[in-house]
């Protein structure tokens, strides 16, 4: 790879372009380059990208090598390198170049499932996606999410905790981070993941460059799991792009009443397939990532993972049962389990000391971290 040759196309490409079918068609990079005014303008390009590549910006080209040479961890991923994920190349308007942080580009064509949902999600949702992406990055699933805050951190974390490692997909530059409060996140993804940007370093977020962000991470998973999504939610781009790449789309349904749900809901109805299990995502995918699974014991590992003594007495097991679909109050848990206030109250206090239980604002109680959804 010729990098210098690289990073004048990239100056003149625009994410989107019919550059991806331009690179394609030439035998090196640097044939580019090479190229006459009518060959670009035959491809399908304008003036303004010619004059580009004749008049390259040597101050940013000298920028943007210096930040590739600071540290081992970075690197400059191109459209058909071997380390280009496999699975993104066949999209037509593929980056032409992925900018990345971290030692483990060998993630990029690791078999992978993109987890997303909302920036503000329930406790629940939060601790729903954790847990799953823990589960599936234990069982060889590396997952990709877009470093936000909310489901996106959670999902992040989980699977930091498995084997199989996690990539964060930036809509800004792969020195730039949404959020402050993601910084010790993103070092640890660095140390035990990869941060990927097609947007060259030193470019900020903006809310144009997340539907770009969103073609990434779902044309480089073979799945896109929402874990809670409001009617809105740019999640729902990404699940719609995984649909149109012929990829498998999956949802967790929730209540009614809450409208992080909503658009989990919507999913469902258009057809994605409903999650009520970490396990229903590995069979739905083993096919298609030709493994071998043991659906049995998939569930029954699911299932333990979440167990705890408590759990087995009746009274206790009626109560978790109640609070299993959304927060609620005394009063409506007292309705559903025929438990007295009394009883409530003591049974509550005890499982909010094992973390199995947490008070939220206006006396209204839910599941914690250590309980399964």
């Amino acid at each position: 790879m010729s990098l210098d040759s690289w990073l004048i196309v990239l100056q003149a490409a625009a994410p989107g372009s019919r550059w991806p079918a331009l690179i394609r068609g030439q035998n090196s990079i640097e044939h580019i380059l090479e190229l006459s005014r009518q060959e670009i303008l035959h491809a399908g390009l304008g003036e303004a990208d010619f004059e580009k590549l004749q008049a390259p910006d040597r101050e940013r080209q000298n920028t943007w090598r210096e930040w590739l040479g600071a540290a081992p961890d970075r690197q400059l991923i191109t459209l058909g390198s071997t380390a280009y994920p496999r699975l993104l190349a066949k999209l037509p308007d593929a980056p032409l170049a992925l900018w990345t942080r971290g030692s483990r580009t060998d993630l990029l064509n690791s078999p992978q499932l993109a987890m997303v949902g909302s920036r503000s999600p329930t406790a629940n949702g939060r601790e729903t996606a954790e847990r799953f992406a823990r589960y599936f990055s234990v069982r060889g699933l590396t997952i990709t999410s877009g470093l936000a805050t909310g489901i996106d951190g959670a999902s992040h974390r989980g699977a930091l905790a498995g084997t199989a490692g996690t990539i964060a997909v930036l809509g800004s530059g792969p020195d730039q981070l949404y959020s402050r409060s993601l910084e010790d996140l993103a070092t640890e993804i660095i140390a035990d993941g990869l941060i990927v940007s097609e947007y060259p370093p030193g470019t900020s977020t903006h809310r144009c460059h997340l539907p770009q962000r969103n073609r990434i991470i779902a044309g480089m998973t073979t799945g896109t799991l929402v874990v809670e999504a409001a009617r809105r939610s740019s999640s729902l781009i990404t699940a719609r792009l995984a649909g149109e790449y012929g990829r498998e789309i999956f949802a967790i349904p929730g209540s009614i009443h809450n409208p992080m749900t909503k658009g989990c809901h919507r999913l469902i109805r258009d057809g994605a397939k409903l999650v009520e299990d970490a396990a229903d995502v590995l069979v739905e995918l083993a096919p298609l990532l030709q493994i071998a699974l043991d659906t049995d014991e998939l569930c029954l590992q699911s299932t333990e993972e979440n167990s705890h003594a408590l759990t087995n007495e009746p009274g206790y097991e009626k109560l978790l049962a109640a609070l299993r679909f959304d927060p609620c109050s005394i009063n409506v848990l007292a309705a559903r389990t025929e438990l007295t206030a009394a009883e409530l109250s003591s049974m509550l206090l005890l499982l909010e000391m094992e973390g199995l239980v947490e008070a939220l604002p206006g006396g209204r109680y839910s599941l914690a971290s250590k309980r399964a959804p």
